[in-house]
């Protein structure tokens, strides 16, 4: 059976107590005023409580003097105990809940803003998938704590201390035999809470280890279903969701046995002081109204601490799920912007130097990916980097984004290091068609829009038809307000690819990055693409990277990568005369072997 990974369980081991849930408070610091007024809606709502039971021994002692005329007039102040009761809970409600939703989505915008800017090595350890149930299931467990479970805590805690109060002022003596109890109660608390807090936290880290699965098989379900694979999908998925049921029930049986344990000691021992209450009464040491009166405020007493037990596994359950969304939000990237940054340089013309760059993927950090490359690009200049696969082409261009640093080396854009400027900032320089064309459910027309937010529609058409793609896209049932799926599962390979190009022609920035990017077009789009790629790189620094030498031999230079270092540079003629990888390339290639020289 698959299990949640090591640090999982070590971060379940030093799961913080409910006390996480201070977390919370940055968050509600803008609402103080419905935290305020739901505070006067709960202190009233529980004093009101607390009035009854007086009300009650008055009643029953009343009715022993014969003074039957006070019937009326407690059941008249009642109905007014009634109307204030419900008018403060249903303004606590409606406070405390949408207080909740406000806090929920604050905090759902806030993790999503993190977890959006962080760079690809975070996530090489970490499922989008878990990332994803952390936003909504443990957001969830968030709301139910702030919307309900706050609130009914403050409350009992209020009704257990003012019974306990009320119940001194009635009888002393029988209080201390209540209180007597009370380390009874704590001890089951203690033991089984650390247990019940534990056990949340590992059902959660299988709820979020589920969803991922979900998500990474769901998203590739045709790959899934081209291998034949849905069975062994279902069973994984199963496995996972099974040993997160099993996690789950014992959470339950925990919390069902706290409860248990809770509420036969506090009903045991209110049975007790009930006999000796009853004797004092016959002795007439106290009156039944006072019996009465105290009863009812234990009754109160005991039903606060047996919700109190309840409401703290809910609370232990949002502080393990709070604590998880910390982790999100205090998450360190590797990959930062600098303190001061320097300004890109304006108008960019698109000089890129790698200078004795090596680099090493985190999660391989045995392997360089780059061996010391060293290179220049002059603004304007075309150049292709070309070589078998792994061989640190696309790392080049990875690391000219930013995505991830160099492990010594430096990265200069027109002058100044990469590392010296503001991501956000000098991205704005770039325009990139990526090796896998991402397209998003939306519109053909605000997929291509993504390049430039602020284009217009004769410019998002423009920049279709230079890409090929409007042809296509008017063939669409809506044209380019025709949906386009998930991942734009509605278009094939190559109309996402032209999507991709089209996105970035509309960019219009000075330096443009090709990865692959007319991989998946036929012969005829290709040509065409290409023509618009010329045209479009002219007074732009461009980068292709290519296995398709076809489609560089037209680049300025071409740099030639093999296990991560430059092994030749040149055009294309020169370096097939050369011989060497390129050259072998190149007879690979072309129908004939000759062709290339």
């Amino acid at each position: 059976m698959a299990q949640p990974g090591k640090d999982a369980q070590q971060e379940r081991a030093s799961s913080k107590r409910v006390g996480a849930l201070r977390a919370l408070f940055p968050f509600l610091t803008p609402y103080r005023q419905y935290v305020v007024l739901a505070g006067i809606a709960l202190t009233i709502t529980a004093s009101v409580s607390l009035l009854l039971p007086i009300a009650a021994r008055r009643v029953v002692d009343g009715f022993g003097d014969g003074a039957v005329h006070l019937l009326d007039r407690y059941f008249m102040a009642a109905i007014g105990i009634a109307a204030i009761f419900a008018l403060g809970t249903g303004l606590r409600y409606y406070v405390v809940t949408r207080l909740g939703e406000r806090v929920v989505a604050d905090i759902r915008a806030a993790v999503f803003g993190r977890m959006i800017g962080m760079s690809p090595a975070y996530y090489e350890k970490l499922l989008t998938g878990e990332v994803i149930s952390r936003i909504t299931t443990d957001t969830t467990l968030i709301l139910s704590v702030i919307g309900s479970s706050v609130s009914w805590f403050l409350r009992n805690t209020l009704m257990f201390l003012g019974g306990l109060a009320m119940m001194f002022v009635t009888s002393g003596k029988l209080t201390l035999m209540v209180l007597a109890i009370v380390p009874i109660v704590i001890l089951p608390i203690l033991a089984l809470g650390r247990r019940l807090r534990s056990l949340s936290r590992e059902n959660q880290d299988w709820i979020a280890r589920s969803s991922g699965n979900a998500s990474e098989a769901l998203q590739a379900a045709q790959t899934v279903q081209a291998f034949s694979h849905e069975a062994a999908s279902r069973e994984q998925f199963t496995e996972v969701t099974e040993a997160s049921y099993r996690s789950a029930k014992a959470r339950i049986s925990v919390r069902a046995l706290l409860t248990i344990v809770i509420i036969f000691v506090v009903f045991s021992g209110i049975l007790g002081v009930l006999w000796i209450g009853a004797r004092d009464v016959r002795a007439d040491v106290m009156t039944a109204g006072e019996l009465v009166q105290f009863l009812i405020y234990a009754g109160i007493m005991a039903g606060s601490v047996a919700a109190l037990s309840e409401i703290w596994g809910e609370l232990q359950r949002a502080a393990g799920a709070t604590e998880r969304l910390v982790e999100l939000l205090a998450a360190e990237d590797n990959v930062k912007d600098p303190e001061h940054p320097r300004p890109v340089p304006t108008p960019v013309t698109g000089e890129i130097v790698f200078d004795d760059v090596i680099f090493h993927y985190p999660s391989r950090p045995a392997d360089a990916a780059l061996h010391g490359a060293t290179f220049t690009v002059s603004p304007g200049e075309q150049v292709a980097l070309v070589g078998p696969s792994g061989a640190g082409k696309s790392t080049v261009l990875q690391l000219l984004l930013r995505f991830y640093d160099p492990s010594s080396g430096e990265i200069r854009l027109d002058g100044v290091p990469l590392s010296e400027m503001e991501r956000s900032e000098f991205r704005q320089a770039f325009a990139l068609v990526p090796q896998d064309s991402v397209v998003f459910a939306d519109t053909a027309r605000e997929n291509i829009r993504f390049g430039r937010p602020d284009a217009t529609d004769a410019e998002v058409e423009a920049a279709a038809r230079a890409a090929a793609a409007h042809d296509f896209i008017s063939a669409l049932p809506d044209g380019y307000d025709s949906y386009v799926g998930e991942r734009g599962v509605m278009l094939s390979g190559g109309q996402r690819q032209r999507i991709a190009i089209a996105r970035a022609i509309l960019r219009d920035a000075p330096v443009l990055l090709l990865d692959e990017a007319t991989s998946a077009l036929d012969s005829e789009s290709e040509q065409a693409v290409q023509r618009a790629v010329a045209e479009m790189s002219r007074g732009r620094t461009t980068l292709i990277v290519a296995h398709r030498l076809a489609t560089v031999k037209q680049a300025d230079r071409i740099l030639v990568f093999e296990g991560g270092r430059i092994v030749a540079d040149g055009t294309h003629d020169t370096l097939v005369a050369e011989g060497g990888l390129y050259a072998r390339l190149a007879r690979l290639q072309f129908t004939d072997g000759l062709a290339a020289e």
